[in-house]
């Protein structure tokens, strides 16, 4: 019985580590490198955060790396693990250019952004964190303000400084850092937000204060993922198409059947704004064209379900064929809730005329050909005429 027990506390110990482990594995996903949301994967307030609260380069370095506290959730080169960072720095008189870099691969390395640090006409330094254009496209800048003044800011302008360049690459990184899978976006942005001191405050701009920093970054610039992959940049990932409020909504990229992409069409409507070219799928696979397209023999298909202007809708099935006649009856509402039917009657001699069926309330109908009074009216009329004689005749005859 003793033995018993014990195997069931093992196999129920074995259920909840299986358990655990699977919903582990389930909040974790591979980023991929072609999405939009690849520049979400490094919050720049966070490395702005540690690069304020860091007291030199070398612990800026681990900071960004940190198991713990995993700040980066990028994944370049799809490695399904997090790349590292490494941190590489140039100078130039008042002006410190911090490049942030993932290291992908043997002698491959990606600029992810950069720190540039400026001191300006009154002594005080002014700090900005830039984006690379690759990832984050362009006029991605974070401008914080620290509350109190960074002790890496003592460092950068002592006597002989030597600027901080980064010993670790492929195959080689520090001993604390352990490889750690990517999360999905959403539940990266909500746990770094944890680990941003939110006693400073940081700023979005698009103006970049160092003409310098721009210049002295060529010194230190990688861009070997950039060059390998030009199709994953930003501009290539996200289309900014103009909406008619003015703002900027995405391109939608669609898989065709071979693979590529194509994009959602923005069609000019009469009001100036967008709307989109539909292509829809017919029931044998084949796509069927929209209002206002031309087919093959130059006509248009038209939309059904236009208003009229007593408020009514009509359907626009009745289109003018090339030779003149109709494609399909049009079927009208009348203000009284009836229908007519309009469409063309060609006559022996090759003439046409259009004609109108009425669908009257009692369910009867009435036929109006252009240019000829309603036969209706004449017809009941002769029918009765017609009925009094008969029955005037039969009085007589008996």
């Amino acid at each position: 019985m003793k033995t018993t027990g014990k195997k069931n506390i093992v196999i129920l110990l074995n259920l909840l580590l299986f358990s655990v482990i699977s919903a582990t594995a389930q909040d974790v996903t591979t980023v991929d490198a072609a999405s939009e949301e690849i520049s979400e994967n490094l919050d720049l307030e966070a490395v702005a955060s540690l690069f304020g609260d860091a007291k030199d380069l070398e612990e800026f370095e681990q900071k960004l790396n940190d198991p713990e506290i995993q700040i980066s959730n990028l994944d370049l080169n799809e490695d399904e693990y997090v790349d590292y960072l490494r941190v590489v720095e140039t100078a130039e008189n008042d002006t410190h250019l911090i490049a942030i870099q993932a290291v992908l691969g043997d002698d491959i390395f990606q600029d992810v952004a950069t720190i540039e640090v400026e001191k300006n006409a009154d002594g005080e330094a002014q700090v900005q964190v830039v984006g690379d254009v690759y990832l984050y496209g362009p006029d991605y800048i974070v401008e914080p303000v620290y509350v109190y003044r960074p002790v890496i800011f003592s460092i950068f302008w002592r006597p002989f400084y030597r600027p901080y360049r980064s010993v670790f690459y492929w195959g080689y990184y520090p001993r604390y850092f352990r490889k750690w899978r990517p999360f999905h976006v959403h539940t990266y942005r909500r746990n770094v937000h944890v680990h941003i001191n939110v006693r400073h405050t940081y700023h979005r701009t698009s103006l970049r204060y160092s003409s310098t920093a721009v210049r002295i970054h060529t010194n230190v610039r990688r861009n070997d993922y950039a060059v390998r992959y030009p199709n994953r940049s930003y501009n290539a990932r996200v289309a900014g198409v103009n909406k008619a409020n003015g703002t900027k909504k995405r391109a939608v990229g669609v898989n065709q059947a071979d693979g590529d992409k194509y994009r959602a069409a923005g069609v000019n409507k009469a009001n100036g704004t967008k709307k989109r070219a539909a292509g829809v799928n017919k029931a044998d696979g084949t796509k069927k064209r929209v209002a206002g397209v031309n087919q093959a023999d130059g006509d248009k298909y038209r939309a059904a379900g236009v208003k009229k202007a007593d408020g009514t809708t009509k359907k626009v099935a009745g289109v003018n064929k090339a030779n003149g006649t109709k494609k399909r009856v049009a079927s009208v509402s009348n203000p009284d809730g009836s229908k007519k039917t309009v469409a063309v009657k060609t006559k022996a001699d090759g003439s046409k005329r259009a004609v109108a069926v009425n669908k009257n309330a009692d369910g009867s109908r009435t036929v109006k050909t252009a240019g000829k009074k309603s036969t209706r009216g004449k017809n009941n009329a002769r029918s009765k005429t017609k009925k009094k004689s008969r029955s005037a005749n039969k009085k007589k005859k008996s």
